[in-house]
């Protein structure tokens, strides 16, 4: 019920953003992009920063002090823009799990990237943490002190941690060769982890559009500028921190810690990762046919294997044994059930003199053929000057909701499965308008759906809907469950179109005799 409810206060913040900004531009649908974005900016000004800081205990916080004291407009900025970076980092990071969570992404083929995807936030949090400790202020002795006490707590260690911080003697240069490998260290094993959690995406995001890259970037400057990140004064193990402007997002734990107890903040943070990898064992979901090839109609064309949202395909050897021929094979684990791929395929197409129409790669639980014969039924059976067909997904706006006399919905496992020709095929069969839809603009469920199809539909991508289809005829709504408005309005506007069959239509419609 609270996952219920908050999905749906989700889907609302989404929505309000789309009207601001649209898809493309929607930071809630690019959260993991945003997030590659944020570790390059830590990258680029981080290498700066590593450049001209003194790795010794006297010289540590003068070389950071004076960037933002001396060198305002580029050392200082960068500082800033470095510190505002890793807050944006871990905050995205935090958004993009809990939209996964409320999206059930977690079970079944998604497993992997969730399982991958968890450990990225313990290595986000233990290197951001590295990085106070570097500048060697006030805040940074605060946190050092208090992960000792943490580390101290554990009984796997021999010597106490905090025995390094009893006096400002006790500190060595050695020790901040110690902070040094944390920081940079485990942002490098962040990254390399972060590889492993996209390797079953793919054609992922690695970094968003660039008006919303531009826009990120100009937000998080702007931040600097305005209100630039300052040193606290010097560490002083001999004085006890008096009162602290304490990074929340980052170092919560530590007044978790002292709230509590040590052991309290470890079995927060083992229990929340514990829980979460428990996620995806934890719940148990009917999983769905995979896709199946046919030898006899694969020839190898790749298209496939280019559009597949997953990596769930793979191209071996024909077995009709001819040198150079190749077929597809499906990995059963890592496939969506998400029917993209019979939308990619060539013979999907339902002008195909077949009794039986057999892509070379099909759904079992809804074979193209099928919806070619269904489509045919359907406008035999419908009267009227307007005969309008709708082809939807089972995740989008409800096709269903629009069913009616002169209206005939289908609803696909997704709308990438439609293969383009069956708009045209719709037509010549004497539609006289049909209605595409789906998931809105860059939300697609199986993420490429909407967007393979588009770019079908526009000539941008093969298999693609042929240039003497009439576009006046077809119409394309992206609209997400509880928006079926928008195929109302879509229908009305093929309404308006004059109810005589025009000349393209007769053209093609006597093709087909």
């Amino acid at each position: 019920m609270i996952r219920a409810s908050s999905l749906a206060a989700w889907n609302s913040c989404e929505r309000a953003l789309d009207t601001l900004f649209g898809g493309a531009l929607n930071p809630l649908r690019h959260l993991g992009a945003l997030a590659f974005l944020f570790f390059l900016l830590l990258a680029i000004s981080g290498v700066y920063l590593y450049a001209v800081f003194d790795t010794s205990v006297e010289g540590a916080w003068r070389s950071i002090d004076d960037l933002s004291r001396d060198q305002w407009w580029l050392g200082g900025l960068l500082r800033s823009l470095h510190r505002y970076a890793a807050d944006a980092f871990v905050l995205v990071m935090l958004l993009h799990l809990a939209r996964e969570w409320l999206h059930g992404h977690y079970r079944g083929f998604r497993r992997y990237s969730w399982l991958t995807g968890v450990p990225l936030l313990l290595f986000a949090f233990v290197g951001a943490i590295g990085g106070f400790w570097l500048k060697w202020d006030r805040l940074g002795q605060f946190s050092a002190i208090a992960t000792a006490e943490m580390l101290d707590w554990l009984p796997i260690f021999s010597a106490a941690f905090t025995r390094n911080f009893l006096g400002n003697e006790a500190v060595s240069d050695r020790l901040f060769s110690l902070f040094v490998f944390v920081h940079i260290g485990v942002s490098l094993l962040l990254l390399f982890l972060a590889w492993f959690h996209v390797q079953r995406i793919s054609h992922a995001e690695m970094l968003p559009s660039r008006p919303l890259a531009l826009g990120a970037t100009v937000a998080l400057l702007t931040l600097a500028l305005l209100s630039p990140v300052m040193s606290q004064a010097p560490a002083d193990l001999s004085v006890a921190p008096g009162e602290l402007a304490i990074d929340w997002l980052l170092l919560f734990i530590h007044p978790v810690m002292y709230a509590t107890s040590p052991g309290w903040a470890w079995a927060l943070s083992a229990g929340t990762l514990l829980l979460l990898f428990a996620l995806p064992f934890a719940t148990r979901s009917v999983r769905p046919p995979v896709a199946r090839v046919d030898a006899a109609n694969c020839n190898g064309c790749r298209q496939c294997f280019d559009d597949c949202p997953y990596a769930a395909i793979t191209l071996l050897p024909h077995p009709d044994g001819k040198p150079g021929n190749e077929i597809a094979v499906v990995q059963g684990e890592l496939c969506a059930s998400c029917g993209i791929c019979t939308g990619a395929c060539p013979p999907s197409t339902p002008f195909r003199s077949v009794e039986t129409l057999t892509p070379g790669i099909d759904m079992p639980q809804s074979p193209i053929g099928a919806l070619r014969a269904q489509l045919e039924a359907r406008l035999a059976a419908m009267g009227g000057d307007h005969r309008i067909v709708v082809f939807g997904c089972d995740h989008g706006a409800r096709a269903s909701t629009v069913e009616g006399t002169d209206v005939a919905a289908f609803s696909l496992l997704c709308t990438g499965m439609l293969p383009p020709s069956f708009v045209e095929y719709a037509l010549r069969r004497g539609a006289t308008g049909v209605v595409v839809t789906g998931c809105r603009e860059n939300g697609c469920e199986f993420r490429l759906g909407n967007q393979w199809t588009g770019e079908r539909l526009r000539g941008a991508r093969q298999p693609r809907l042929r240039s003497r289809v009439p576009r006046e005829r077809l119409r394309v709504a992206w609209a997400d469950r509880g928006e079926e408005e928008s195929l109302h309005a879509a229908l009305r506007e093929l309404r308006k179109l004059p109810r005589a069959v025009s000349g393209p239509i007769r053209r093609l419609q006597r093709g087909m005799r």
